[in-house]
């Protein structure tokens, strides 16, 4: 019985080489963001605030790319576990003209309607008129700077995600500190008018993101032409954006409900926090603190996610559909454990944390309690979320729209519509209940792994 679910030393071994740089990624990069946070934090609930609400819509943008790009990464995973570098450059050229479609698209939207959208996060009736007001226009100030951003995030994923399709893990990473440590001086500068530099404020920590972005960029692109011989799906990558028709087909049918599920998972999501934000600007900062720590302590859950849908593609683009059904149970069983001791993190430090930011004694006890939620309910969540990633691996992307965006909508969204509009909850418990949902996502996701249905070679063996 625990042979089915505990690994040998040396698979241990292969699972944390491929997380390292992920988890080290991503630790930085959230931990920065917890700073940059309570930077922000410093100037006032309403710059806090007005920052969170852009980059809860931002988050909408971020989230339709990667959903674009997770068909293209089955593939990829899949054609650099078959050894065709050809089928893998075609991915990449898919990703280069997918992401250029969806940020022309999301500028226009951002252009046209960022005013109404951001609306959406205020509610008059809960929240003093002066404080709504202030709060918007940190929330433009920020969005008008920040969209310069979008066109270098746009390129960093489609690079990051065809180099982490053959495991390259590491100079992803490298790019990512270089950016977050260039957005963490910039931000202490910028924010405050350090050093002679004139004191911008939130506009302040736009700029910095969107210089950082912009370097990432340039690292990770030049690192990779440089590397030619290693990566060798770049040579002549932009010579051409012909992509063979039946792999277009391909990507299209199973990279669509993907796309969708991300994208309407955002809008869902979004809609969630504003049904929060109903509660007032004190939910609102509440919550913004609640989701940065999280992400802080979500780290290996994201990391393990990301390797189960890498490790279990590269076996399947094997045809070795034992191993990699073998690999997901032990993966599984890992990222609860692990998350186990990470939720029970979250739960300690949940009384201290709020404390580092300048702000109300109504948002700190709010925030705290929210943290408690969060991490009580971490480790079922890096299971759903792991689920979640093996049903994605073999293909089964209209399964994975059912799961997770469909379920967003049809239970995640009507308990937190419900209990804001006809009942007197307070934020906390309406997340909690939210929360909740995830027992029958598991259920769900159980029945799935347990099935095998999803263990699926979609690229063909090896010639």
């Amino acid at each position: 019985m625990f042979k089915k679910f505990i690994g040998t030393k040396a698979f241990y071994l292969s699972v944390i080489t491929l997380i390292i740089p992920m988890i080290v990624q991503q630790g930085i990069t959230q931990f920065v963001n917890l700073l940059d946070n309570v930077m922000v934090g410093r100037l006032g609930t309403a710059s806090m605030s007005g920052v969170a609400i852009v980059n809860q819509v931002v988050f909408i943008f971020n989230l339709a790319i990667f959903g674009g790009l997770s068909g293209a990464s089955i593939f990829g995973a899949q054609f650099f576990g078959k050894g065709d570098q050809k089928g893998l450059r075609d991915t990449f050229r898919f990703r280069i003209l997918f992401g250029a479609g969806v940020l022309v698209i999301g500028l226009l939207v951002f252009l046209l309607f960022g005013d109404p959208l951001l609306r959406l996060y205020l509610n008059e009736e809960a929240s003093d008129p002066a404080e709504i007001a202030q709060t918007l226009a940190h929330a433009k100030d920020y969005l008008a700077i920040i969209l310069w951003g979008l066109l270098p995030f746009v390129a960093v994923q489609c690079f990051s995600s065809t180099l982490r399709d053959m495991g390259e893990t590491v100079s992803p990473m490298v790019a990512s500190v270089i950016a977050i440590l260039v957005n963490l001086c910039l931000n202490y500068v910028l924010i405050f008018g350090h050093f002679g530099f004139p004191k911008m404020g939130v506009s302040g920590a736009a700029l910095a993101t969107v210089i950082a972005r912009w370097l990432e960029m340039l690292y990770l692109v030049g690192h990779t032409y440089l590397k030619k011989e290693k990566f060798q799906f770049i040579k002549g990558a932009f010579r051409s954006f012909r992509i063979p028709l039946p792999l277009v087909k391909k990507i299209a049918i199973t990279g669509t409900p993907l796309f969708l599920n991300e994208l309407l998972w955002a809008v869902g999501s979004a809609m969630v926090n504003m049904c929060y934000a109903s509660r007032g600007l004190t939910a609102v900062a509440a919550t913004n603190i609640n989701g940065t720590v999280w992400n802080l302590f979500s780290i290996v859950m994201m990391a393990l996610g990301n390797a189960i849908g890498i490790l279990s593609g590269q076996l399947l683009g094997a045809n070795d559909i034992e191993g990699a059904k073998d690999t997901v149970r032990k993966l599984l069983a890992f990222n609860f454990a692990v998350n186990l001791v990470m939720g029970g993190l979250i739960v300690v430090s949940s009384p201290f944390v709020p404390h580092i930011y300048k702000t109300e004694d109504a948002v700190r006890q709010t925030a705290t309690h929210l943290l408690m939620v969060s991490g009580s309910f971490l480790p079922l969540t890096s299971y759903v979320h792991g689920t979640y990633f093996t049903i994605r691996s073999g293909g089964k992307t209209m399964v994975t729209f059912l799961f997770d965006c469909v379920f967003t909508w049809v239970v995640c969204l009507p308990i937190a519509y419900t209990l804001c509009t006809f009942t007197g909850l307070s934020v906390v418990w309406i997340y909690f209940f939210v929360q909740c949902a995830d027992f029958i996502k598991a259920a769900i996701g159980t029945v799935m792994i347990r099935s095998g249905i999803w263990a699926k070679n979609v690229v063909g063996t090896k010639s």
